[in-house]
């Protein structure tokens, strides 16, 4: 007989004792097919041979053509497969699952006037802590209250303009005993997730969602794995879904997110950009002298021209002064210089959108000015340049 022990392929003589002159079979299914298919991602051929109604492998053809470490890797790729299944097939199931209960439990989150308290002991615990950290980041005002010290005074922090979520597998934890009577005796909705639809939690819930039954990954079937990635799941569901009701928009997710890579990714040109005394402009009859003055004081390289009503009629940049380079530069008039019809950008958009917008313009340019959309038309509102958007880690 041919299995999988730690990390090896081992064979022994199968009970019968019709094993095959060349072949032993694995009568262990997932093992076989984790090895089966290993060795066909390695394309190793002459491996594998089918006899009637088995898989059998040469096992003298594989000691030719594969080291321990190759066996070893495709038992690993095995489990690792089947975990991911197996969980993926929970998390199929419980979608299918939802029904009017998931919907009353937003009913009353999106109700809330205070805070969304989620609670949990042990591995469900640590799911509480993240499914806590995706309500707060995504507009829902949540914390973490660990049950064991809710019995010590912690309590406290759960108000009656709040409501609960509590997650046990079992839906029996002990220490979630206290914070179900608190919950109870001041009537703060109790949102459950838990797979016990006869537990004392979901008969104490408001609200209780119950996951479905799906084995856990670990091959005893104890530690928890299936479960703990349904509740997450789940939170996830809650959360996104609590999100879209409200209307939540990228420039809140910024708000809450001002740091990091998402914080970067978040930017808008409104908060890099230069305004106010920074910003290079002149009028079209402003004489050349003064005109490259400004560019000079203001150190972007250009200068906006505007008209009397402060729009912005053209500019003038480096290369437009290198192409009219002449003793009567100095005297010219801005206006006649000026390159017209500028691009812009506006205030709302995304600092990534300007950067692209400045790399992809034929040629690409290194200063942009910006307008509001809600001012007047084509009145600049600041500059922005490419080395700002640099500084701030967009590139």
């Amino acid at each position: 007989m041919i299995g999988l022990m730690r990390g090896r392929i081992v064979t022994q003589p199968p009970e019968d004792g019709n094993a095959a002159p060349s072949g032993c079979v694995i009568p262990d299914e997932r093992a076989r097919q984790g090895v089966e298919d290993a060795l066909a991602t390695q394309q190793v051929p002459g491996l594998l041979a089918r006899l009637p109604g088995r898989r059998r492998i040469d096992v003298e053809g594989m000691k030719a053509q594969l080291d321990p470490q190759d066996t070893a890797v495709a038992a690993d790729l095995a489990v690792a497969r089947r975990v991911l299944t197996v969980e993926a097939e929970a998390l199929n199931t419980l979608a299918r699952s939802l029904d009017g209960q998931f919907v009353e439990a937003l009913d009353r989150l999106a109700a809330v006037e205070g805070r969304v308290v989620v609670t949990g002991m042990g591995k469900s615990g640590h799911i509480a802590r993240k499914i806590t950290a995706t309500l707060a980041s995504t507009g829902t005002p949540a914390q973490f209250v660990h049950p064991g010290e809710a019995s010590h005074g912690d309590l406290g922090m759960i108000t009656a303009a709040d409501a609960v979520i509590a997650l046990s597998n079992s839906g029996n934890t002990l220490e979630l005993s206290d914070v179900l009577t608190y919950a109870k005796r001041f009537a703060i909705p109790l949102i459950a997730i838990t797979a016990k639809a006869e537990s004392a939690l979901a008969e104490a819930a408001t609200v209780p969602l119950i996951l479905p039954d799906a084995p856990e990954a670990c091959p005893m079937g104890l530690a928890p794995t299936t479960s703990t990635t349904m509740m997450l799941a789940l939170g996830d569901a809650l959360a996104v879904a609590l999100l879209e009701r409200r209307g939540f928009s990228a420039s809140d997710f910024q708000l809450l997110h001002p740091g990091g890579a998402i914080g970067k990714r978040l930017l808008r040109v409104s908060d890099l950009m230069h305004d106010g005394r920074e910003l290079p402009l002149c009028t079209a009859d402003t004489v050349m002298s003064e005109a490259i003055l400004i560019m000079t004081e203001c150190r972007f390289g250009c200068v906006g021209i505007v008209d009397a009503e402060r729009r912005l009629i053209g500019i003038i940049t480096d290369g437009d002064l290198r192409r009219h380079m002449d003793p009567s530069l100095l005297n010219c008039k801005a206006g006649d210089i000026m390159t017209a019809s500028p691009r812009t950008i506006r205030s709302s958009a995304l600092a990534a959108e300007a950067v692209a917008f400045m790399n992809t313009s034929n040629p690409p340019f290194l200063c942009v000015f910006v307008v509001d959309e809600a001012g007047p038309a084509d009145a600049p509102v600041g500059i922005l340049h490419m080395h700002d958007c640099l500084r701030a880690g967009i590139a």
